[in-house]
């Protein structure tokens, strides 16, 4: 007579599943309908402006489908907790798909989905047709499918220590930095093919609910009860991921004027790992002990962290000298004008803060300085992300200036109302720029799983301390302040920020705020010693916000500092006088 396998076994069942109930029964109607429903949405024409770029009702049929199916049929196999997994994983990303889709109602002509919409003539607006309301139910019956399957299952129980959970978050972060590049290349004169940061804001805001809902639906899904919940939610949210990427892979190759873009291809090679690690063994069980995981953890996600922080600092490096715009002239008799280049005034500032992050990414690979150089390091990435984006904002400018039929008068090679004679694309240096935001992003995820394994091996200590709350959060409110505000102000010229004039730069704002506070709010709850370098980081991002005004202000003229300016300095102090505080009271430490 087989008996159920004891926790300890080798080799675990997807088992604790029990006949489906009602609820998921629901839900498995729902998730057939949603499938069904953006099947027909490939068969029924989006717009009547444009057609779909190449057969793609196939492809899109069999990633629709086939979820669903793998749903109802492991239900039907007495799999339950696995069925509900997979709806859940799938429903994980239906509102950014949702969103990512109202881009045909508000700009067709702007979306960049061929496989649905892709124009064979200029089109200025476009209507909707019968299967635009079919992706939209589609999209709506797929996140109501998720809601039905978590009501089917709640539990209150403890999840089990899970393998991979430091792994898996950061395959899921890596799968969604390609989503936020452009999903394919363009040599058709319809279809302008760009990052997700430069394009409207419907497709942006999909693409950063799709890039925020991978990661965190990961991290939940290892948390959950049940092992087999567990599993079928990876394998549901790679589904999810495939069907997002995988038509803009299909249009590179069946299109001889797309190209495939590296974005898409990483989304299907992290996803495809996390679905292999779904079909291991996630439970950990009492023979891996302690010291068999941590003691190797500890070196490996060190050494990750600093060689990422070192290849982070030199793509910054490259980037802040290399060209930003590229000119390709388009009469071979035509001088390239001499204002190409367009060097960026953040290009300084990007040199500093790629100083910033190796240092500490230096000390991090040492011994004696790793464990208090890390923590410097998770906060430091942010200054890449503060100064490269404002190196990018100078690129993305020129290129959509110099594009301007006409722009730019003789010296540009062309005159008004004329067509001009050259193209202007990203250049080199944007390209590094935007590899080293890319490499920050990681860094940020592997110093975190790096303090996760920290703070696992090291012994349970006293906090830092009610006495430090005042400057701390001093602190904190005055860096939001200085980072809403300017920091120089130069005649003629409006700086991005966080309240007004929101612009590809104020990410980069927005990041170094939330960093800042959220080190604040760790630093109250760390202990003395770990406190004191976690503000320190912070003093630290917050004076680099400061160098703003020698670093960008002196490139654009006659700057001269502005309220943002002395606001970081009393932000920095206020900092600084906490992590004094917490180193002080960390000598009476055992």
């Amino acid at each position: 007579m087989k008996t159920r396998p004891e926790p300890t076994d080798p080799i675990p069942t997807w088992a604790e599943d029990t006949t489906p109930s009602r609820p998921l029964t629901i839900a498995l109607a729902l998730a057939a309908l949603g499938a069904v429903a953006l099947t027909a949405a490939a068969l029924t024409p989006i717009s009547p402006a444009a057609e779909p770029g190449f057969t793609s009702w196939p492809w899109l049929a069999v990633l629709a489908l086939t979820p669903a199916i793998a749903a109802i049929w492991t239900a039907a196999a007495r799999k339950p907790n696995l069925a509900k997994g997979l709806l859940l994983g799938l429903a994980a990303l239906a509102p950014g798909r949702l969103v990512l889709d109202l881009q045909f109602a508000v700009n067709g002509p702007l979306t960049i989905r061929p496989e649905l919409y892709l124009p064979d003539r200029f089109v200025g607006g476009s209507a909707v047709g019968a299967g635009f309301w079919l992706l939209v139910a589609g999209d709506l019956l797929t996140g109501a499918a998720g809601i039905a399957a978590w009501r089917a299952g709640r539990t209150y129980e403890e999840p089990e220590r899970r393998r991979w959970r430091l792994l898996v978050p950061l395959l899921a972060v890596t799968a969604s930095v390609g989503l936020l590049t452009a999903p394919v290349g363009s040599d058709n004169g319809f279809l302008l093919a760009r990052a997700a940061f430069e394009g409207p804001w419907p497709a942006l805001g999909g693409y950063l609910l799709l890039a925020a809902a991978l990661p965190l639906a990961a991290v939940l899904a290892l948390a959950s009860p049940s092992e087999s919940t567990a599993k079928g939610t990876l394998l549901g949210l790679t589904a999810a991921a495939f069907g997002v990427a995988a038509p803009p892979v299909l249009a590179g190759l069946l299109r001889d004027d797309l190209h495939v873009t590296w974005g898409p291809l990483l989304v299907l090679a992290a996803t495809a790992v996390i679905a292999g690690l779904a079909f291991t063994r996630l439970s950990e069980t009492p023979k891996e002990t302690e010291r068999d995981v941590k003691v190797p953890g500890i070196f490996w996600w060190r050494l990750t962290t600093g060689l990422l922080g070192l290849a982070t600092a030199a793509a910054a490096l490259v980037g802040s000298f290399a060209p930003q715009v590229a000119v390709t002239a388009l009469n071979p008799g035509a001088a390239a004008p001499v204002s190409a280049a367009a060097e960026s005034p953040a290009r300084w500032f990007l040199l500093v803060a790629a100083l910033v992050v190796a240092v500490p990414a230096l000390g991090t690979l040492l011994p004696k300085t790793a464990a208090t150089a890390r923590p410097v390091l998770g906060l430091a990435w942010a200054g890449i992300v503060l100064a490269g984006t404002a190196v990018l904002n100078t690129a993305l400018t020129a290129t959509q200036a110099g594009n301007l039929a006409g722009f730019g008068g003789a010296d540009l090679g062309g005159t008004s109302g004329a067509t001009p004679v050259f193209t202007y694309d990203l250049g080199a240096g944007a390209a590094w720029t935007f590899a080293a935001l890319v490499l920050a992003a990681l860094v940020a995820l592997a110093a975190a799983g790096t303090g996760v394994v920290e703070r696992e091996d090291a012994d349970q200590g006293t906090e830092a301390g009610t006495g430090l709350l005042t400057p701390v959060v001093a602190g904190g409110v005055l860096a939001v302040a200085a980072f809403g505000l300017p920091v120089f102000s130069v005649p003629g010229y409006v700086a991005p920020g966080l309240w007004s004039n929101f612009d590809t730069p104020s990410w980069g704002l927005l990041t170094a705020v939330v960093v800042i506070v959220g080190a604040a709010a760790l630093a109250l709850r760390s202990r003395p010693k770990p406190a004191a370098v976690l503000l320190t980081g912070a003093a630290l991002l917050t004076a680099l916000h400061a160098a703003e005004l020698p670093l960008v202000g002196s490139s654009l003229g006659d700057a001269s500092p502005s309220t943002g300016f002395w606001l970081a300095l009393a932000a920095v102090a206020a900092l600084l006088v906490a992590a004094g505080m917490s180193a002080a009271g960390s000598r009476g430490e055992p």
